[in-house]
């Protein structure tokens, strides 16, 4: 099992170890002399022991490269980030999700395991598991373990709820993940299992806070006030304290993948937050989401058109920059706006409120004039 990953990053390359946030930038000629000795089998040159000394206080001296590092060829398809919604299914039902109907289903493991190797062919370094609730999937210890084994720096969007059970904790003590972000409904079990509509919730989150803690494990908690736990927000901060994870309140819904409006009436109106105007991003050009049967898009929200990896391989990525594009123009209301320059909603999510018949404030500038 590599201890650093060596790896071309869209235009850079990196020396970066799992489970920790600092890296190394090197330039191409020092990627190259670490490329040589991981095919030939030499030590690590003297520069790379002392900088990964300094930086993660790693031994990687006296070892033929090999053994500690794991050195990635170059793509050319330009993508360094993705994620994969391993499946949409979860243990809680909470009336926020953005998924709408949460179907338990997707790829058996061979074609998981083809997709991840598309994603490691198409140059992607960081990985996010998402779903639904990515743990409960009985493929995710071996998904997690091959997408390790492919040299990607693993982050996982869960809801905790089996983060102590000591399989699962077994695994990403081992194989440590880059990040896990925690998703936090209440600070009580009654608030807290009502929000998700499942009794004993709140029990299990917080065993899983414990044994996360314990472990030293990277975590960052997600604050979700809505209207039926708002007024827990200042204890679920205490508790973030408590632990003594980073955390972050979102209190804006969106509507559902679907262009469903059910989300919408769950907001807390005076914990709204104004968005920054829109700068554009870089899904579908250096970024990709897959769902759960491999089917990749430019991001969670602008979900169509698609591209079936499984069929068409890492090739059909090539086609994702120019959907990119097309799903970004201002069309279907939105064509001529005078207020395009400070808009802050893309317009794959504008498209879904405009679906969901949302109130024209939630989305739009134009409600204000």
């Amino acid at each position: 099992m590599h201890d650093l990953i060596v790896s071309p990053f869209l235009d850079d390359y990196l020396v970066v170890r799992p489970g920790h946030a600092s890296g190394i930038k090197i330039p191409l000629t020092r990627f190259l002399e670490l490329k040589r000795a991981f095919d030939e089998h030499l030590e690590s040159p003297v520069w790379l022991v002392d900088a990964a000394r300094r930086t993660w206080n790693a031994e990687v001296g006296g070892l033929p490269a090999d053994e500690t590092l794991l050195v990635r060829n170059p793509s050319p398809y330009g993508y360094g980030r993705a994620s994969y919604e391993i499946n949409k299914g979860c243990d809680y039902d909470c009336p926020h999700c953005y998924l709408g109907q949460k179907k338990f289903e997707g790829l058996n493991w061979e074609h998981k395991a083809q997709l991840l190797e598309i994603m490691r062919d198409a140059g992607v370094l960081w990985l996010q598991i998402t779903g639904g609730e990515p743990l409960i999937d009985r493929l995710f210890p071996m998904v997690y373990t091959r997408a390790h084994a492919l040299g990607m720096m693993i982050s996982i969007s869960s809801n905790g709820s089996q983060l102590s059970k000591p399989p699962i904790l077994d695994l990403l003590t081992k194989r440590r993940p880059y990040r896990i972000t925690l998703s936090v409904y209440g600070a009580t079990a009654a608030t807290y299992d009502g929000f998700t509509r499942n009794r004993g919730a709140f029990d299990r989150f917080t065993r899983g806070l414990s044994a996360a803690r314990e472990a030293e494990l990277p975590v960052k908690l997600n604050l979700i006030v809505a209207d039926d736990n708002a007024h827990e927000l200042g204890a679920m901060q205490a508790l973030a304290e408590q632990y003594g994870f980073p955390h972050q309140t979102y209190a804006n819904m969106s509507p559902t993948i679907a262009g469903g409006s059910e989300p919408l009436p769950t907001q807390a109106a005076d914990f709204l937050r104004q968005r920054k105007p829109f700068g554009g991003c870089n899904a579908g050009h250096t970024f990709f989401h897959a769902d759960p049967f491999g089917v990749a898009s430019i991001c969670k929200v602008g979900r169509d058109p698609n591209i079936r990896l499984i069929e068409e391989g890492v090739e059909g990525l090539r086609r994702l920059g120019e959907i990119a594009d097309s799903l970004m123009l201002r069309t279907g209301g939105c064509s001529g706006c005078s207020l395009s320059g400070t808009c802050w909603t893309c317009r794959p999510l504008a498209k879904l409120y405009q679906e969901a018949k949302a109130p024209k404030r939630t989305y739009c500038q134009h409600s204000e004039r």
